[in-house]
């Protein structure tokens, strides 16, 4: 198997996926911009090296990032060449082991994805299944015992060299704050070999569940059970909770744990809420966790702050990079009304960073009056001793500084990108060319009557053709000697 992973078409595919990813650099200094090169003059020494089993691996860098408790997650960052090792021994072995995976299971694997995930559990909570069981493991990655681990790697990879490979990684120190310390658990955050060896621990849980007839939904290590009852839903828990202390010898949080409704439920940022609609008993729709709002939030007051070294281009980028991510994430939500309130907010921080720019008074004056504003109220204005955010939800900037203005400068609002979004989605969705040319022909007419109308009408004709065309064809074929 070894000569499967350092195989170099494998190290080729590595080294573009890791290249693709991005990343800083480890403990050696080498970045993602020299790593084409310089694994290119180490990859015969490093094959030799893990063939012959003498591989010896770098430490990791350790990198604190905060939470949004106000706490932090230590990420463990390999070397760049060492990354690329583990993502063709991923490749290797991902295979063995991805076919039994359960079908539930949505993290870090190949046509799976959170959304999946999200919609697999609404359907739950509309089937009835109304009590959840949330599970937090505390510091899961941290915790993975290597043994344990090791163990059930070995049961689909008899090789040897690949075995110690794989241990060398899990062992190898964490460099923090220029110490070493010594690892005996767990696996690094950053790793590309690190969701595949979550998921083959935690595949153990998964086949628990699956046992005893759970529903449930895993995305790596946050995971929801689904019941009838909330009798029902304790007894899982109390079983769960003791298979995971016994068997995997990984520990609950318990502050983040619990037996849930679906309206205080959240999952991998979604959250639910009653429809309210007749008919529509026990159905609900999805909503965007208030902890979403406030780290998207968070994204943009840093990129919107004034003391941001940045032109106003640079900052239109950046908005329009967070926008596309977490709006293409969140469709099909209802997040309308918060979106323009926050629309409105992110506006007058940009009028902000505008006027923060500008400087001094006189610069202030005339850039006003190029604005449209008078002379008078361009020099009362731009001397005023009002703050700079006050002034930005003012009328001083809120005429000048308008919607279009910021429009023509490249700025697209939230509301607009979701708009866009949406509508591009449901033309997708559309099949039948009958209702596109409908909507082209008559933009302004959405009654049923219409379309069922202009419907019949290009069926006649489609039909009418074909028969036509038919006529002909019989036509032709009687005097075809």
């Amino acid at each position: 198997m070894i000569t499967r992973v350092v195989h170099p078409f494998n190290l080729q595919r590595a080294l573009e996926h890791v290249i693709a990813n991005k990343g800083s650099a480890g403990v050696d200094g080498v970045s993602i911009r020299e790593l084409r090169k310089v694994f290119s003059e180490k990859k015969l020494q490093l094959i030799e090296a893990i063939k012959q089993g003498n591989y010896q691996v770098q430490p990791i860098l350790g990198i604190e990032i905060p939470k949004g408790n106000g706490k932090t997650r230590l990420l463990g960052v390999p070397t760049t060449t060492e990354r690329v090792l583990q993502q063709a021994l991923a490749q290797t072995i991902a295979p063995l082991f991805e076919p039994e995976f359960s079908n539930y299971s949505y993290g870090f694997r190949p046509h799976k994805n959170a959304r999946q995930a999200v919609g697999q559990s609404r359907d739950y909570i509309h089937s009835g299944l109304n009590h959840i069981v949330d599970i937090d493991l505390k510091n899961f990655f941290d915790e993975v015992d290597h043994c344990l681990l090791l163990n059930l790697i070995y049961q689909k990879v008899k090789c040897k060299a690949t075995m110690q490979l794989i241990r060398k990684w899990l062992r190898a120190p964490i460099k923090i704050n220029g110490k070493l310390r010594k690892r005996r658990k767990g696996v690094p955050q950053g790793s590309p070999l690190s969701p595949l060896l979550s998921n083959i621990l935690l595949h153990q849980l998964d086949k628990e569940m699956t046992r005893r007839g759970h529903k449930f939904v895993r995305y790596a290590d946050d995971f929801s059970i689904y019941c009838k009852s909330h009798n029902q839903a304790k007894a899982t828990r109390v079983v769960i909770e003791k298979f995971l202390k016994n068997k995997l010898k990984l520990t609950i949080n318990e502050e983040k744990s619990g037996i849930r409704k679906p309206i205080h439920f959240t999952i991998l940022g979604f959250g639910f809420v009653p429809t309210y609609e007749k008919g529509s008993k026990n159905q609900y729709q999805l909503i965007v966790s208030e902890k979403a709002w406030k780290k998207l939030k968070e994204r943009l007051k840093t990129i919107t702050r004034k003391t941001t070294p940045a032109t106003f281009e640079e900052r239109i980028a950046k908005i329009k990079e967070v926008q596309r991510g977490w709006l293409n994430y969140f469709q099909g939500t209802s997040i309308l009304g918060k979106l323009r309130d926050l629309d409105g907010w992110l506006r007058n921080r940009l009028r902000y960073c505008i006027w923060h720019h500008w400087k001094k008074p006189e610069r202030k004056r005339k850039n006003l009056i190029r604005l449209g504003v008078d002379q008078d109220h361009a020099y009362a204005w731009s001397r005023t001793r009002k703050g700079g955010w006050a002034i930005a939800q003012s009328p001083i900037l809120g005429t000048t500084i308008t919607l279009q203005r910021l429009k023509k400068r490249g700025y697209v609002s939230l509301t607009d990108y979701i708009y866009n979004l949406t509508h591009l989605f449901a033309n997708r969705r559309v099949r039948d060319p009958y209702a596109r040319w409908c909507e082209r022909r008559t933009p302004s007419v959405t009654g049923g009557a219409v379309y069922s109308i202009m419907r019949s009408v290009f069926i006649f004709s489609s039909f009418s053709l074909i028969c036509q065309a038919k006529l002909l064809n019989l036509q032709s074929s009687n005097f075809n000697f």
